[in-house]
């Protein structure tokens, strides 16, 4: 694996505090520790992050760049059961040395910081880091609801829907770390890519989003997307959007 230690074009974790800060209430330490994370690393596209059944001894966030989480069968075919965008962690946890249940993948060039620190900070007996494992708890369990989707879109959705609501759920990931708004975001993702994370064939895909530009829903074109009635495409799929709310209430209960 082809690993380069670099300084970041953007602000440090500044894209991690921002997306905790949206969905929790994360304290002055916490955020402290945040903006104090400075080893960050940069992987070329196709790299891995980790690979699958590895200890994780380093968890880390994702600074800028898209991952996947992958697993792959013999014969070289590929199931994704998540994507990791700007801001999101792995293998952060109130547990040591979680255990990679896949492997992650880079499908761009990207950078990540370690965050031994907070992992530290989350298994301490501090008190002043209770907001933290709160924030944490709430970003874990936003990953879960995320699995969830994925289960419902490959085991119950037509392919028509599973791209509606993978395309939505894309759009309210990166509008956590203000990298989308509600019609428009960037889509470094190619048709294979999509193909593999909704279990459809290339040309599967192309017919999907071929019929979609069609009916003035979707236009996908250098990279980026333009959702032309995310309320038309929220109905076709049934989408909901997780509420990070309801996953901070179970925490304190």
């Amino acid at each position: 694996m082809s690993l380069v230690r670099s300084r970041p074009p953007i602000a440090r974790a500044d894209i991690v505090i921002r997306r905790l800060k949206a969905i929790a209430h994360l304290g002055d330490d916490a955020e402290a520790l945040f903006a104090s994370l400075s080893d960050v690393h940069s992987l070329p596209a196709g790299a891995e992050l980790v690979t699958e059944r590895d200890t994780m001894e380093r968890p880390r966030y994702l600074l800028s760049g898209w991952a996947a989480k992958v697993r792959w069968l013999p014969d070289g075919r590929r199931q994704i059961f998540n994507f990791m965008v700007p801001g999101e962690g792995l293998g952060v946890c109130m547990r040591p040395n979680p255990l990679a249940l896949s492997t992650v993948v880079a499908l761009t060039p990207l950078q990540y910081v370690d965050a031994g620190p907070v992992q530290r900070a989350l298994l301490s007996d501090d008190d002043r880091w209770n907001d933290l494992r709160e924030a944490i708890h709430v970003a874990s369990s936003l990953g879960e609801a995320y699995l969830l989707s994925q289960i419902m879109r490959l085991g119950r959705q037509t392919a028509y829907e599973r791209l509606c609501h993978l395309l939505l759920e894309i759009r309210d990931r990166l509008l956590l770390v203000g990298m989308a708004s509600e019609t428009h975001f960037a889509m470094p993702m190619t048709q294979e890519t999509l193909a593999d994370a909704t279990g459809l064939s290339i040309v599967h895909v192309n017919r999907i989003l071929q019929q979609l530009r069609r009916e003035r829903l979707l236009e996908l074109q250098a990279g980026k997307a333009h959702l032309r009635d995310p309320a038309a495409l929220a109905a076709i799929a049934d989408y909901k959007a997780p509420q990070p709310s309801e996953a901070a209430h179970r925490f304190r209960h």
